[in-house]
C-alpha cells in the first residue's frame, strides 16, 4: 500500500468512525432524516456547500472546461451555484414554513398521496444517478493513487459510501459536512498556491491560454442550447431532496434562507478553482486521453505526497459529503413516502433501520450505473434532468398559486417526464429539458383550466378560476385549511 492510499484509508476510517459515533445518538426518523431539526447557520451554510460541491465540480468540471473551454462551466459552478441562490431566495422559507419531512410530503399536502407516489418514483432514480457520479469519480481517484483498475476502484467506493451513509444519517452527515467542507477549501487553496506559488506563473498561464478558451457563451448554435445548458442545473437541482432536506434540517426559515445564500456564494468562488486548473490544464497535459483527470494529474504533478494526500482528501471529502446526501435522500424518499403510508404502524427505531436498508439497496443500484457510465458529467446531467421538469412545476405552483389539483398534478409529472424522454433519447433533441419544462407547466395549467369548466356543471356550485375552492391553497376538500400566508394551520396539519 503507497503513503497516498494509506493517507485516503486513514482519512476515511476517521470520517466512518465520527459517523458511527453520532449514530448512537439516533433516536427517531427526524434524527436520522433531518438531524432534529436544529441545523444553525455554520453547520447548515457548510452543509449546503458540501453537499452540492461533489464529483462533478472538482473532477466533472475541470474535465469539461479542460475540452471545451469556459463554455463547459453553465452548469458548474454558475449553474449549481445559482441553484443554492435560487434556493436562498425563493423556495427555502415557504418550504421550512410547512413542516415537511421529505419534499414529496409537499405534494400529499398541496395534491394527494397518490401525487406523492408518483413524485418520490421520479426523484428516487435522481438521487440514485447523482450517487453514482460521485461513486464513479472516487474510484477515479483511487485509480489515480493506486491503479486498482475501475471495477475493483468502483467497488471498493461503493462498499464505503454504504457503509459511511448508512449509520449516520443526516446528523453525521452534516457534522462531516463540515470537515469535508473546510478540507476541499484548503485542498484546492494549496493546489493553487504549489501550481502557482507568484504573480508570474499565473500571468504566464493566463497569456497562454487560447483566447477561444475563453469564450462562457461560445459552443452553441442557438440562444435555445444556452438556455437549456443553464436550465438543468438551476430548475432540475433546486427541488432536489438532497437540497430540500437541508432547509428542512434548520432551525428557523431565515437559517433556511441564509444559509442557501452563503452556501452558494462559497460554491461558485471557490468551484472557480478547478475551472480555472481545467482551462490552463491543456498547457501540461496537451493531449490527455481522460479529461476528467486532469485536477487530479495536476496535483499529482505538483504536490509532494504529504500535500497531495491533503487534495486527494479534498477530492474525496468533495464526494464524499455529496454521495451520502444522495444516497440518504433516495432511501428517505422511499422509506417515508413510499414504504410508511402502506406500515403506519412501525416503531422509530424500525423506520430508522428501513432507511439504512434502502441506503444499501441503492448503493447497490449506484455501483451498476457508475460502471457503466460514460462520464461523471453525463451522470450529473441526467440526474439533473430525469423527471425534475414535472417536479418544478408542481413545486412553483404548489406552493405560491392556488391554481389546479391532483389531476393537473399528475399531468405536469407525465408530461415532463415523457417529452424528456422522448427528445432526450429517440428524437435527440437539443432542448429536450426546455420541452420538458413547458410542457409539464403547459399540461399542468390545461388541465387545471378543464377542470374548471367542468366543475359548475359537475357540482352545481360555482367556481371561481383557479383553484378548487378559495380558501384551500389550491388543495382538494380533504386537506387541511391553509392561512392567508399559504400556510397550512399548525392544528390541523399532518405531522410530517
Amino acid at each position: 500500500m503507497n503513503a497516498v492510499l494509506l493517507g485516503l484509508f486513514i482519512y476515511v476510517a476517521l470520517q466512518v468512525v465520527l459517523g458511527l459515533v453520532v449514530a448512537r445518538g439516533i433516536r427517531d426518523e427526524d434524527d436520522y432524516l433531518l438531524a432534529g431539526r436544529r441545523l444553525g447557520y455554520g453547520l447548515a451554510t457548510l452543509s449546503c456547500f458540501a453537499t452540492w460541491f461533489g464529483a462533478e465540480t472538482c473532477v466533472g468540471a475541470a474535465g469539461a472546461v479542460y475540452q471545451r473551454g469556459l463554455s463547459g462551466t453553465c452548469a458548474d459552478p454558475f449553474g449549481y451555484g445559482g441553484c443554492l441562490l435560487l434556493m436562498g431566495l425563493v423556495f427555502a422559507a415557504p418550504l421550512w414554513r410547512r413542516r415537511l419531512t421529505t419534499l414529496a410530503d409537499l405534494f400529499r399536502q398541496r395534491y394527494s398521496p397518490g401525487v406523492e407516489r408518483l413524485a418520490t418514483l421520479l426523484m428516487v432514480p435522481t438521487s440514485v444517478i447523482w450517487a453514482a457520479a460521485q461513486v464513479r469519480a472516487f474510484a477515479q481517484v483511487l485509480d489515480t493513487a493506486a491503479h486498482l483498475g475501475l471495477l475493483k476502484a468502483v467497488s471498493l467506493a461503493t462498499a464505503v459510501a454504504i457503509f459511511y451513509t448508512g449509520f449516520g444519517g443526516m446528523r453525521a452527515d452534516v457534522l462531516t459536512d463540515f470537515i469535508q467542507g473546510v478540507v476541499i477549501v484548503l485542498g484546492l487553496v494549496v493546489l493553487w498556491v504549489a501550481v502557482f506559488p507568484s504573480g508570474t506563473e499565473l500571468q504566464a498561464a493566463w497569456q497562454a491560454i487560447d483566447p477561444t478558451r475563453l469564450e462562457l457563451f461560445g459552443g452553441y448554435r442557438h440562444g435555445f442550447e444556452l438556455l437549456e445548458a443553464w436550465a438543468i442545473p438551476i430548475c432540475g437541482s433546486v427541488v432536489a431532496q438532497e437540497l430540500v432536506a437541508r432547509v428542512l434540517a434548520t432551525r428557523s426559515p431565515r437559517v433556511a434562507q441564509c444559509s442557501a445564500l452563503l452556501g452558494g456564494g462559497l460554491y461558485i468562488a471557490v468551484g472557480l478553482i478547478p475551472v480555472w486548473f481545467g482551462l490552463v490544464g491543456t498547457q501540461w497535459f496537451p493531449e490527455l486521453q481522460q479529461a476528467e483527470q486532469v485536477l487530479p494529474l495536476m496535483a499529482q504533478r505538483h504536490l509532494p505526497t504529504l500535500l497531495y494526500i491533503l487534495f486527494a482528501g479534498a477530492l474525496v471529502s468533495a464526494i464524499l459529503s455529496t454521495v451520502d446526501s444522495t444516497l440518504l435522500a433516495a432511501a428517505a424518499l422511499t422509506a417515508h413516502n413510499l414504504i410508511l403510508p402502506i406500515r403506519p404502524g412501525l416503531t422509530e427505531r424500525s423506520k430508522v433501520r428501513l432507511s439504512r436498508a434502502g441506503v444499501v439497496v441503492f448503493g447497490l443500484v449506484a455501483w451498476g450505473l457508475a460502471l457503466g457510465a460514460g462520464s461523471i458529467l453525463e451522470l450529473v446531467q441526467n440526474a439533473s434532468a430525469f423527471g425534475s421538469a414535472g417536479i418544478f412545476a408542481l413545486v412553483v405552483l404548489g406552493l405560491f398559486t392556488r391554481l389546479g389539483g391532483a389531476a393537473s398534478a399528475y399531468a405536469a409529472l407525465v408530461a415532463g417526464l415523457g417529452v424528456w424522454l422522448w427528445g432526450r433519447f429517440i428524437a435527440q433533441w437539443s432542448c429536450a429539458y426546455l420541452a420538458a419544462l413547458g410542457a409539464a407547466f403547459g399540461a399542468y395549467a390545461l388541465v387545471a383550466w378543464w377542470s374548471w369548466l367542468m366543475r359548475p356543471h359537475r357540482t352545481g356550485v360555482a367556481s371561481s378560476w383557479p383553484g378548487t375552492r378559495p380558501d384551500s391553497c389550491g388543495a382538494t376538500l380533504s386537506q387541511a385549511p391553509c392561512n392567508l400566508a399559504g400556510e397550512v394551520n399548525q392544528g390541523t396539519r399532518e405531522q410530517a
